[in-house]
């Protein structure tokens, strides 16, 4: 059976958004970021269990945004200095039986259910870890420290990835045990134990709410949700 518990990194000031909220806090048609992410979460297939990594000092308000969410029981503890120590203090407090274990972004409010979904369906096929990834448009060039171009990466063969990321729950933590790793891809840390990461299709709805803009955007996209739902 594939019990899921699902940590969401939520503990980010997000300077290039501006204001004076952390990003998660920052609100699109009158809920937070973190509220839209919580709920879709929540709503996943055989997901148990929901805990928040939110500024420390912002804790009672990220508390107050998840409060009203159904389904599993959400928690909310203090979130770390970088996205790694966030993410492993939340998983220290999943339960200790779940067999798979999601990470999410509470910047990335609005990837379709189908995403998250697929995600768990990689892990109960097998596979060591699955993400969310869509096919690169530009051509991408790796430079030294120079800013000389070194190497032409083929195209065809990178992925841009997304969030939900899932992994199978003794992986994940194994990879956390190391005190000393850190990654702004939570993949890579399962990669470095030599696991087998799958990517499955991401959306174009899974953007990472950055800058302003992306609030717009955001906006828009749950705009044509619910005309669509109309």
């Amino acid at each position: 059976m594939t019990t899921i518990g699902c940590v969401i990194t939520a503990a980010g000031r997000g300077e290039r958004l501006g204001g004076d909220l952390p990003k998660a806090l920052q609100t699109v048609a009158g809920e937070t970021l973190l509220t839209h992410a919580t709920r879709l979460m929540a709503s996943a297939p055989d997901v148990t269990a929901v805990v928040v990594a939110a500024p420390a000092d912002h804790l009672a308000a990220a508390r107050r945004a998840v409060a009203d969410i159904s389904g599993p029981q959400v928690t909310v503890v203090a979130g770390g200095a970088t996205r790694t120590e966030s993410v492993r203090s939340a998983v220290g407090h999943l339960p200790a039986g779940v067999t798979g274990i999601l990470v999410h972004d509470a910047a990335r409010p609005f990837v379709p259910p189908a995403v998250v979904t697929a995600v768990i369906a990689a892990l109960a096929a097998g596979a060591d870890g699955a993400v969310p990834g869509l096919p690169v448009v530009d051509t991408i060039k790796q430079v030294d420290a120079a800013d000389v171009v070194v190497a032409t990466p083929e195209r065809a063969l990178l992925r841009a990835v997304q969030t939900p990321q899932g992994f199978q729950a003794p992986l994940l933590r194994e990879a956390l045990a190391d005190t000393g790793a850190e990654a702004t891809d939570d993949s890579q840390l399962v990669e470095r134990l030599g696991a087998a990461v799958r990517v499955v299709p991401g959306h174009p709805d899974g953007m990472k709410v950055t800058t302003p803009g992306d609030l717009v955007r955001a906006e828009e996209i749950l705009q044509a949700r619910r005309a669509h739902a109309d």
